[in-house]
């Protein structure tokens, strides 16, 4: 079987690359393998490696997750942060038929500024191909939600909520995360326990997500994440009132002006008592 290495990060799962594939799939039996460099943002907020490192991972999670409800065969693995290491370590590790090196378009890629796809012809002798998405003119074909919970994150308000979004007739992702409760040395585990166990009920009502854990400061965690992902809207989820240490300090409003994205609010009271969704913006 002919394999396929595809080289993208924020372009992973544009219109124009899933073109491609689904072409070289229709073709001849083809396996596609993944690779995202763990790239920092070209601008914005310092952002440590680790959630670099997992945002990337969050992109193959999804991207697989959409290439095999397509019924093609596909693997994934997050690269060196320099696209063209990340490359050429692809390719000593298993050496493929043909390249797919996906950017943005040439004003606004700094792969295509360092000369990326003539260095990997040149490196490799294979034949590469160069899928330019403009993600900011054409968008993507699918919606993205970013959804920030912790306490709340496996509520059946939220879980239902999600399910409602997600029926409107298009094509939804979800972005899961969930900030660490605190400093604690067991913080990690437990946010990522949650985390696990929130994708399950995802992934059982049949959504495309994945997710990651955030910076202990939920804020933080969301302009991270605004960062990181290309989204068209946020909800949040917390306890209600006087319970919830999110909205004493006022996270909902703080996020909305920070935002370029509708936010929504997703109150889930782990007392018997009904949940509220509200539009703030």
């Amino acid at each position: 079987m002919r394999e396929v290495l595809v080289v993208a990060s924020r372009t992973l799962g544009g219109g124009r690359l899933l073109e491609a594939v689904r072409e070289r799939a229709a073709s001849e039996p083809t396996r596609f393998r993944l690779v995202v460099p763990a790239s920092n943002p070209s601008a914005g907020l310092v952002i440590y490696d680790e959630a670099v490192r997992e945002s990337a991972q969050v992109r193959i999670d999804l991207a697989l997750s959409a290439l095999n409800d397509e019924g093609l065969e596909a693997t994934g693995e997050v690269g060196d942060a320099d696209p063209f290491s990340a490359t050429m370590d692809a390719v000593a590790a298993s050496r493929p038929s043909e390249i797919i090196v996906s950017t943005h378009p040439a004003q606004s890629s700094g792969w295509l500024r360092r000369d990326l796809i003539e260095r990997i012809r040149n490196a490799t002798g294979l034949p590469v191909e160069h899928v330019v998405v403009d993600i900011e003119h054409e968008g993507l074909p699918f919606k993205a939600t970013l959804v920030i919970a912790n306490k709340t994150s496996g509520g059946d308000e939220l879980i239902a909520h999600l399910k409602e979004l997600a029926a409107d007739g298009e094509r939804h992702l979800f972005i899961a995360v969930v900030p660490q409760a605190d400093g604690r040395g067991d913080a990690p585990r437990e946010a990522r326990a949650r985390l696990a166990s929130m994708l399950d009920k995802l992934h059982e009502a049949g959504l495309l997500s994945s997710g990651m854990i955030g910076d202990p400061d939920p804020y933080t965690a969301a302009i991270n994440a605004m960062e990181l992902f290309r989204v068209d809207n946020i909800v949040i989820s917390t306890l209600p009132g006087e319970r919830s240490g999110w909205l004493r300090s006022n996270l909902i409003e703080r996020v909305q002006s920070a935002s370029p994205v509708p936010v929504e609010h997703v109150v889930v009271d782990t007392q018997p008592t009904p949940a509220t969704a509200a539009q703030v913006s």
